[in-house]
Order: C-alpha cells, then structure tokens, then sequence
C-alpha cells in the first residue's frame, strides 16, 4: 500500500515552479485565473513586480498647435487635406507657406494626375512630390478602413510608389526628408543605391513591406533581376532630374524601370527637370497621360538669393584668391566647384599642402568615403569641400555661407545649381566665380541663361598675395589650368554654341 503524502509535500508540490521547458516555451499558457499570458515566466514576474505608476499619456496633437496666419498671395499646407500625421512632421519642419512650385504643383500631384515640372534645386520640389505620394498613400488606406475592406495583404518587395533620381546623394537625401515627413504616419520609406551596403539593403526590402522606394536606377535593376523587388504594384512614379538623367546616360535604365511598373493608364507619373528641353518632352509624352505641365522660376530664386562675384583673373591667380579667401575672410562653408574631377583632386592635395583641411567629393570617391567626407563637412570638421557637378548633385548642407567657381561650368543650368548650394532656407549666400583666359568664354551663354548681366571685377589686393613659399614644391607649373582635355566629370564634351 502506497504511502500517501503529507501535507507539507503537497503544498511544495502545488507551489513548484515550472521546468526550463514551459519557461521558454512559445505556445500560450494560462494563469490561475485563466488570463493568457505569453510564458509562466512572465506570468511570474508580473507577481513579484512592485506596483508602477501609471503612465501619463501624452496629449494628442492638435492641428491648433501648429497656428500658421494667413497670408496674401501665399498658400498654407494648412490649405490642403493633409492628414494630422503629415500636418505634426510638417510642423517639426517648420513649413508654414508653400514655395511656387509647391503651390502650383501640389493640388494636381494630390488629386492622381500626371504631372511635367520644371523646377530646380532649393525651390522645394522633393516636399511636392513627398507630400503627395504619402497624401495619398495615406488616403488609400483609409478608404479601406472606411468600407470595411480587408486591408490588402502586402509583401515585402512590392513597393506601392516609386522615386528614382541619378545620383546616390539624391537618393540618400530624399529619403532622408522622406522619413522625416512619415514620422507620423504608417509608411515605411527605403532607399536603395550603388556604391555600398548591398546586403544591408537587400535586408530592408525583404524584412518588411516597403511603401515607398527611393532608387538610383542600376541599383534597382539588380534588385529586380534577383527578384528582390517587384514593381507591379508600384501606381505611382517620380522622376526626378530628368534632364540629369539624360546627361549621364540613364534613360534606358528608366525605361527598363517604368516597363516593369503598370500601365501609365494605371500609374500615376510625376517627372521633375530643372530644364524642359525637346528630350524630356519626348520623354514626358511616351511615359505620362495628358500630364499638366507646370514651370516654377527656380533660377531667379537661386540668382535673387545669392549675391554673385566675378574675378577676372589669370589662371596662376585662381588658386592665390581662393586660399585667401579660406584663409582670410570669414566663412562658414565653402563648396569649391571645378569641372574635372582630376582637377578637383589636384585642387583638393594643393590646399591640403597649405594646410586647409579640404575634403574631395568626386565620382570616384567610394561610397563610404563620400558619406564620411559629408558628415565630415556636416558637422564643420571640414570647412572646404572640393566637388564636380556629378558628385555635388543633390548635397543639401546648411550653412554654405560660399561656393566658388573655380572653373565655370560648360552648362549655364550647372552655374544655377552649384550657385544654389548657398543663400538656402532665406539664408544670405556669396558666389565667387573665377573668369581666367579661357573660363570668361562660359559667362555669356550663363547671363542669357539667368537673364542677368555679371559684372567682372579685379580681387582686392589681399586676395593675390601669394600662398606661403615651399608648400608647393614638386607639382608641375599650370597644373590648375586643367582645362585642355574639355571633357568634364559627367562625360559632357565642351561645346561653344549660345543658349
């Protein structure tokens, strides 16, 4: 006859904790009082946990919080149906009044309609198309709520809108502004580009579902012949720089990109230039479905904003007025533009042996480089900032209190963006161009361009006073000219003809 147990026992066998198996264990388990609770071993914490105190919830934003008074000849993003979320990031962005071409573009981009702009750097594109493909993201979602519909399954890898732009910086720099406008908002934004990260960003497409893909064109191609991605339910597509995309080449690729998106009939195309030449109308016609067409005058806010220095000066004299400018006169910033990348890099080591800690930004830069020489420059580490048009393309760094011309470009529109890195954000900017023998033949087809006149002047005296003897020695005498081969960074070729 078997003994039965005592009493004691009992109790410490009904007290017993349960074994490493039900601690890890993942099914449900139960309480005592029959609430499920995810494991025992949470369950028991929650026993021996001290009481906490309730947590404040913080009060809900209010579009009260964000008071923008109304304004004659302006528009308010307060003056388009934007969503609580989109309203509180575009307060954190201290956006009260719409640029031009934000006013003009946005209630067309927000109502589905293709859309050819003309619009360049520092007028505010990026927030029309931005705004208006998380607008309306944002309102699809809740037409599903509305109806009762069960919400689409989504997978990772079927992006619902797309953003292409030429160059990595771009890209980064999008997205960049695009996270920051989806603060609030269910939508995840993900940038894909050459250059660095591949497995990092083959992770973000496939972890999760993507809303919204920001893309150089190569990049996004791999992906989508390694069926990383697939484009077809991507019903909105921005092209941006279109005129950018044809000088380096790009367009088959965006060809090869759009064919795999829907049908324009089924898409919802925007296609942004800072030029509307004969291409990118062409262009325009094959890709859009009666696209409106809007023109912003981005030059004439860069020119106003900028207040614009012409140097006559030798070639010899160039690189004298521009280590006495860094060295003698205050600034903040200096982004240094020339036409050549082997130029910009014999620029770069010529102030590195006068001891200016200057950075180099060109196509040949890695990746990982660029983005280190950039915070670099970001964070003031760096004061002069060597750049092609290629690499500079789409850099948005405030505090450029000067850009110099160190060559002129061969295309009037590269003076207006080089010249747009300055006087950004109703800051004051100063832009320094060097007319030396052969740079004073680009400034007529630049003053057609900008329909203003620019007047040359001789630099003041302190500025031609020569570097410090011996920093210089060993480098070949005209090595700055580095004119003789016209073929600039972009792969353009030189060519004299009026605009």
């Amino acid at each position: 006859m078997k003994r039965l147990a005592s009493s004691g026992e009992k109790k410490k066998k009904s007290t017993s904790l349960p074994d490493r198996d039900m601690l890890h264990s993942t099914e449900p388990q139960y309480t005592s009082s029959g609430k499920t609770v995810k494991n025992v071993q949470s369950a028991a914490a929650q026993q021996n946990r001290p009481p906490q105190k309730p947590r404040r919830k913080k009060p809900r934003w209010t579009l009260e919080q964000f008071s923008v008074d109304p304004v004659k000849g302006k528009s308010r993003f307060h003056d388009f149906s934007l969503s609580l979320g989109l309203m509180h990031a575009i307060a954190d962005l201290g956006f009260k009044y719409c640029t031009p071409i934000q006013e003009k573009a946005l209630p067309d981009a927000m109502a589905g309609k293709d859309i050819i702009a003309r619009a360049g750097t520092g007028t505010g594109k990026s927030a029309v198309f931005l705004i208006a493909v998380f607008a309306r993201l944002i309102n699809e979602n809740k037409r599903h709520q509305s109806a009762e519909e069960k919400t689409p399954l989504r997978k990772p890898g079927f992006p619902r809108a797309l953003i292409i732009a030429p160059t990595r910086e771009l890209v980064m720099q999008i997205a960049k502004d695009g996270q920051a406008l989806a603060k609030y908002a269910p939508l995840r934004v993900v940038a894909v580009y050459g250059g660095t990260d591949y497995r990092k960003q083959e992770r973000a497409l496939t972890e999760r579902p993507v809303d919204v893909l920001v893309a150089t064109p190569g990049r996004l191609l791999d992906y989508v012949s390694k069926r990383v991605l697939n484009l077809r339910q991507a019903g909105i597509m921005v092209i941006d720089e279109a005129d950018r995309m044809l000088d380096m080449g790009f367009i088959p690729d965006v060809r090869r990109i759009i064919y795999k998106t829907p049908p324009k009939e089924k898409r919802q195309t925007m296609l942004f230039s800072a030029t509307l030449t004969e291409d990118v109308k062409h262009l325009a016609s094959q890709w859009c479905v009666k696209p409106i067409s809007i023109e912003s005058d981005p030059e004439k806010g860069a020119v106003e904003a900028v207040r614009q220095i012409v140097y006559t000066v030798t070639s010899e004299e160039k690189y004298h007025v521009l280590y006495n400018l860094i060295k003698t006169q205050k600034h903040e910033r200096i982004m240094v533009f020339t036409n050549m990348k082997s130029e910009a890099a014999r620029l770069n080591d010529r102030l590195q042996r006068n001891g200016i800690n200057a950075i180099l930004l060109t196509g040949d830069v890695p990746q990982k480089k660029r983005q280190t020489r950039l915070e670099s420059f970001r964070s003031g580490n760096a004061a002069v900032m060597i750049a092609t048009d290629v690499a500079g393309r789409g850099i948005h760094i405030d505090g450029i209190s000067h850009v110099v011309n160190y060559t002129l470009p061969y295309e009037p529109e590269d003076y207006v963006h080089r010249i747009g890195r300055t006087g950004r954000a109703g800051e004051s900017g100063i832009a320094i161009s060097f007319a030396c023998e052969e740079g004073a033949f680009q400034l007529p087809d630049i003053e057609e361009y900008i329909g203003n006149s620019l007047t040359c002047t001789l630099p003041e005296e302190e500025l031609l006073v020569k570097p410090p003897k011996g920093e210089n020695k060993g480098r070949n005498k005209g090595s700055e000219r580095g004119l003789r081969n016209p073929r600039s960074d972009g792969g353009k070729r030189h060519q004299a003809k009026r605009r």
